[in-house]
């Protein structure tokens, strides 16, 4: 491969409705991507899932963009790749920002994809023709609004409900959800609300039989979710403190998880996303893929590496319908009695709507 033009846009979707956590309210997802041209015309997209302000990490579209044009961008162009796999080599002297090294090695995965005249899913490894859905819902208004929600996505197939928590919309919340839905497959994901003070109050969650707590701590700890997990008996699932198949390796050996949340821009792209997995299966700690809010180029990478293996639970791929009036790929992203159908076609498997991903536009840059 060789890549020989590239163009960023940015692009600004509205949600169908707000989605609260504990570190903010988004009514519209702004996000940057990225096509990549190969010298014989084949395309691939790549979608960064950096946010406008730091809230999840200390990566923004801002900063994703002036990594892209200035580091990254020219480390690519017009060099000769003959894997996916070899750009986290070319990446090895820019320490972190993963989400804008992810943007560009996505779509360099689907070029490749393509090009080998296979699915993404196949080019990584996977073999799943169908994978389990599972669902994300922010905090609320009131409980009841959140039962009445959760009613709906229970009665649509949904294999697992994950629930934003936060101080004071927590116990209560999750106690009125298990009563309600005794049979349920339920989480909860913290955001990193609590500290390790809070340890009798997160005790409690123990009587709900959850599936998991996501990162109930700081978003770069891994001791205290060690000490932490030892006085609980709900598993302790990490998210924001990996980084890594290192964070990885280091977070299991001490103890301080029992499942992990991999998500593709967080770690750096498909190729260390596949090496977590890897190690996962080896060391029997299930995995699943967590979403953040993406439009339909970076939920069909999502779709892609969920079917390997160690995907054993639900991952946040919900149906594009539930976020978006209208995506940018064609056909959408369809999620049926809590499946989704991996597609079959060369490269993410969906036709990029590009008369839509014009209207979203509100800036755009080509490098060649």
């Amino acid at each position: 491969m060789k890549i020989t033009d590239i163009t960023i846009r940015q692009l600004q979707m509205k949600l169908k409705a707000p989605f609260t956590t504990s570190f903010g309210t988004f009514t519209h997802k702004n996000f940057l991507l990225l096509e990549a041209k190969e010298a014989d015309g084949t395309i691939g997209w790549g979608e960064s899932v950096a946010f406008e302000s730091p809230w999840y990490s200390e990566e923004t579209l801002q900063t994703n963009w002036h990594m892209l044009e200035d580091f990254l961008i020219p480390l690519i162009l017009n060099k000769q790749i003959n894997h996916p796999d070899e750009v986290s080599e070319l990446f090895a002297s820019i320490r972190k920002n993963n989400m804008a090294k992810s943007t560009i090695e996505g779509a360099i995965w689907d070029v490749y994809a393509q090009q080998t005249n296979q699915t993404l899913a196949q080019a990584l490894g996977g073999d799943k023709e169908k994978i389990e859905v599972g669902i994300s819902i922010g905090i609320q208004d009131s409980i009841e609004d959140l039962v009445a929600l959760v009613d709906g996505y229970v009665k649509d197939g949904f294999k697992r409900i994950k629930v934003k928590i936060k101080p004071s919309w927590d116990i209560d919340v999750m106690r009125t959800l298990r009563e309600t839905f005794p049979n349920v497959a339920i989480m909860a994901d913290a955001n990193s609300a609590y500290r390790l003070e809070d340890t009798a109050l997160l005790q409690q969650l123990d009587e709900f039989d959850l599936t998991m707590i996501e990162q109930p701590l700081a978003s770069d700890d891994i001791i205290d979710h060690a000490t932490l997990q030892k006085e609980l008996k709900t598993p302790i699932c990490l998210d924001e403190s990996i980084h890594s198949l290192e964070d990885t390796r280091k977070a299991v050996e001490l103890g301080s998880t029992k499942i992990i949340n991999i998500k593709i821009g967080r770690v750096g792209g498909l190729t260390e996303a596949k090496k977590i997995h890897d190690y996962c299966a080896e060391n029997n700690i299930p995995v699943w893929c967590g979403g953040m809010l993406e439009s339909g180029i970076g939920r069909s990478h999502n779709v892609a590496l969920t079917t390997l293996p160690n995907f054993v639970l639900p991952g946040d791929t919900a149906g594009s319908n539930r976020y978006w009036e209208k995506d940018i790929i064609k056909p959408e992203v369809v999620s049926e009695d809590g499946y989704i159908i991996v597609p079959t076609t060369a490269g993410i498997g969906y036709e990029v709507d590009r008369e839509a991903i014009d209207a979203y536009t509100v800036a755009q840059k080509h490098y060649n």
